[in-house]
């Protein structure tokens, strides 16, 4: 048992990890699901004392999914959780269908991914380059990115 506690930690950030990875189509690009999360997203204990589950994926949602060049902070001005601009222009926009999916075709490369909101661009994931959502496009392979956008869930 011990032996197995020690290693949900690893399991964790294995699991954390293989977020981004190819998929068997031809050409290559960018593919994947954006879902919407918010409120809440503490486990909470019901009346009988049993721990509540949240749906940490989210729902899926219809979003515009803008490609730039890869982007550093310093290159963009981020607001209330939101980037406001984008020192570059975009490459590239899909619109998702009505369960969330998406798929770009892209060059081989390197990017960052925003989806549209009202108020500004989300992107929540960085490198430690300050790089915002980097993405590599690999020649002849499609890349899986699911985006969850999180900026009005708390936890």
């Amino acid at each position: 048992m011990k032996q197995f506690l020690f290693l949900l930690p690893i399991m964790g950030a294995l699991l954390t990890f293989t977020q981004c990875k190819p998929s068997q189509q031809k050409g290559e690009g960018i593919s994947g699901q954006v879902t919407w999360l918010e409120g809440n997203q503490m486990p909470r204990i019901s009346e009988e004392g049993r721990e509540t589950e949240v749906n940490p994926k989210g729902i899926p949602i219809q979003r515009l999914v803008r490609v730039y060049p890869l982007t550093n902070f310093k290159d963009a001005k981020l607001e209330n959780g939101l980037f406001q601009s984008i020192a570059s222009e975009p490459i590239q926009e899909v619109e998702t269908d009505q369960e969330g999916r998406f798929k770009i075709s892209l060059a081989p490369g390197t990017y960052s991914l925003f989806t549209v909101e009202e108020e500004g661009l989300f992107a929540n994931m960085f490198d430690a380059q300050g790089n915002i959502q980097p993405i590599i496009v690999k020649k002849g392979e499609w890349t899986l990115l699911d985006i969850v956008i999180n900026y009005k869930a708390y936890y």
